[in-house]
Order: structure tokens, then sequence, then C-alpha cells
């Protein structure tokens, strides 16, 4: 029996490769099932996300080549090109692979917290698929056991290490409630989505996206629930905004320091937070000038970014020690299962032998032998087949030069040694 973890990620491939190895969610189930059916895989789930592609499998031997021949077949790869920048993990370190993947701790940004819920969809449809046995299924739940203790004991995602995160928490110490706030972001691309995402997250009532071009603005409005205008509308919706995040490519500053003024006087000088984090800039540095402005810029959040990033480093080195100590004890849990098995097999079979010698006792007795000669006789049949296997096996290793088994023996029912110490 063996577990394997094998895949790619971002310090392996490249995103032409990790984008050609990708399953759709369309794909799991038909991919899983497909697995499981032509490679040696018992069990399997497959994680799929931006960053890695990988295949969480129990195999009765620790051998990948078959299943890298189907995933490279499958997507209609080259071997050679999937092998070069592919990684197996068997075993303890599968686990351990695991349970870093699920803590943020093998993460592009460390400690990020999305791919725990991007590992627990992987678990749910393989459950889906039917490719979920118990020993995967008990390593699931150990890693997420494992995920949420790190969480809960160290600080390795409280702090913010993206530039749109590190803005709203920025916003946040400026703002207790967030939900009473308005915002403006200025703005359609990928920075802008992110902090949209925090800003709804965070529960703001109302979000405005301003864009060169209302159709750009308006596909992300939609997602958030927010108001797409142009940005020669601002002026008509700044004094509205307590948030104001701007990034965009303009060549020229887009707010100017007048019109800020024009909407500070609007607000009977309520503050106003805002973050450009557009290079070259696209709020006017005088802007930061003005009374009841708080002005960042992205140098501002790269600090934080970067003194955060110090902090996770901190955090993920207690983060490590966690997840050892739970492959540890994941490792030791499973150790105790394998002799499950035994224990049944031995139990059955000690059973057997004193249901037949309780049978034969039972009919000595009604052909009328006395009790206490058919006691003697069962304690006696129930001696002598319990340990005639066990000696004629112990001989037969001893003759061997099995020796270690005597010891072991020894150890097992705590016998005394032939010194007559215990």
């Amino acid at each position: 029996m063996a577990f394997i973890a094998l895949g790619i990620n971002h310090k392996t491939a490249s995103v032409d490769v990790r984008e050609r190895v990708a399953f759709t969610p369309e794909q799991m189930v038909e991919a899983l099932q497909q697995l499981c059916r032509v490679t040696p895989t018992r069990e399997a789930a497959i994680l799929s996300t931006c960053n890695r592609s990988e295949l969480y499998l129990q195999q009765d031997e620790a051998e990948a080549g078959q299943v890298l021949a189907w995933l490279a077949e499958y997507h209609n790869l080259n071997i050679e090109e999937l092998k070069a920048c592919a990684y197996v993990h068997v075993d303890e370190q599968a686990v351990r692979h695991m349970m870093r993947v699920a803590c943020g701790l093998d993460s592009m940004v460390l400690g990020e917290p999305q791919i725990l819920g991007q590992m627990k969809s992987a678990y749910a449809v393989a459950r889906e698929a039917g490719s979920l046995g118990p020993l995967l299924g008990r390593l699931f739940q150990a890693t997420f056991s494992t995920a949420k203790t790190v969480r809960t004991d160290t600080a390795i995602g409280e702090n913010p290490v993206s530039v749109a995160f590190a803005a709203v928490s920025l916003a946040k110490q400026i703002f207790s409630n967030l939900d009473r706030s308005q915002a403006l972001l200025i703005g359609a691309g990928e920075t802008i989505t992110l902090v949209a995402r925090h800003l709804h997250e965070q529960g703001v009532k109302r979000i405005v996206v301003a864009n060169r071009t209302l159709e750009r603005a308006s596909t992300l409005a939609e997602q958030f629930g927010a108001h797409a205008i142009l940005l020669a509308d601002i002026p008509q919706e700044l004094y509205n905004c307590d948030i104001v995040i701007s990034s965009t490519a303009s060549q020229l500053p887009i707010l100017g320091k007048g019109a800020v003024e024009q909407a500070l006087k609007k607000r009977k000088h309520k503050p106003m937070f805002m973050v450009d984090i557009a290079v070259p800039r696209d709020i006017e540095p005088q802007v930061g000038e003005l009374e009841d402005v708080y002005l960042y810029t992205v140098d501002d959040l790269h600090e934080v970014v970067a003194e955060n990033l110090k902090s996770r480093q901190g955090a993920a080195m207690a983060a490590e020690e966690l997840v050892a100590a739970g492959t540890d004890d994941f490792m030791v849990r499973l150790r105790e299962l394998a002799a499950v098995d035994v224990l049944k097999a031995f139990r059955q079979q000690a059973e057997q032998i004193r249901d037949d010698e309780l049978s034969k006792a039972q009919r000595l007795l009604a052909n009328g032998s006395s009790a206490e000669d058919v006691l003697v006789q069962l304690a006696r049949g129930l001696t002598n087949k319990l340990l005639h296997a066990p000696s004629v096996q112990l001989k037969k290793l001893s003759a061997e030069g099995r020796v270690e088994a005597l010891g072991i023996v020894q150890e097992l029912f705590a016998l005394q040694d032939h010194t007559g110490k215990p």
C-alpha cells in the first residue's frame, strides 16, 4: 500500500504547460473514474488550479509510471515533456506535501487561504466520482485538521501580502465599519478586480467602477453587484465615496486636486481614503496635501506587503512544525490501521478454535462424561490448538536463522527471556 502525490506547479512548470495539464470542472469526474480504471490506482483525487495540477493517489505499489503515462495521454502531452517538470512524492513525503499545500506553505503567495477551499472541493468531487476510498479519505481529513490547526495557532494568514488586500486592510483601519462605506474603483484590470472582491467580502454597501470603456466597467461591476460609470462621470460620484482606489494604465493623472477639493466641500470634510496603485500615478500627489484625505501610493502598499511577508515567513516556521507533527501523527495511525486486519484474522481464528472445542465439550457432557474431565480436556484442547500454529512457525523461523522473531514473540506476549527477566 502506498500514497502518492504527483503533479506540476508554478515552481516546476511554465504557464503554458500548466494550462495544458489543467482539468476543467466538467472533466473531473470522468477523469477520476478513467484514472482508477486504466491504472493501478485504487483511490484518487485531483486538485487543479491556475498554479498547480496534482493527483493524490492510493495504490498497492509506489510506482507512478503508469499514472504519468495516463496524464500525458489524457492531455495529449509528450511524456518526456511532462516528466521534465513533474514531481512524485511517496508515502510520508506525499502526506507532508498534501498538508503543506493545504496550509498555503507551497503556494505562490505564502499562506494564501484559497487553496484549502480548493482542496476541499477536490475531496468533494472525488467522493462524487466514487474514487475516494477509506484510506485517501482519512488522509484528506487529517490534512484538513492540520490546516485548521495552522490557521488557528499561527499568524500565517493574518497579514495581507497582496497590494489589493493591503489596500482594503488599510481602509479598514480608517473606517471601522466598511459595511457603511461607499467605494469608487478606477480601472477594471486584475488588481481592481481583486480589490472589488475584497471590498465585497468586507460588506461594502455600494461600489462604483469607473473605466475608460463602459463595457469593461460593466463586466466587472456585474460580478459584485456594483455600478458602472465612465471616467468622465467621476466628479458626479466622487463626493459620495469614502474609499477611492485607482489602478489604470493612463499616462496622465485621472483625479486632480481641484476635483477632490470640490468633493470634500460637498462631503462637509468627511474623511476620504484614497489609494493610487498606478504607475504612473492616477491621482495627483498634491491631493495628499488636503486635510481629511488619507492618500497612499503603491510604494506605501509595497512596504506594508514586505513587512507582512516577513511576518508570514516567521509564522511559516511554526506552521512547518505543525505539518511535521500532523504527518507523524497520521503515519502512526496508518501503521496502527495496518494491524487491524491481522488482529481481526487472529481473533476469528481463536474464536473458531474456541467454538470447535466448546462443541466437542458439549457433546462429551451429553454423552455422560464427568464435568471435571470435560473441563480438563476443554482447557487442554484450547491450549494446544491456540499454541500449535505459532509454535510450528516459531521453530521454522528460528531454524531459518530469523532469530529476531524470538525477541518479537517475547515482546508481543510479554514473556520472560532465558535469564528469567521480564
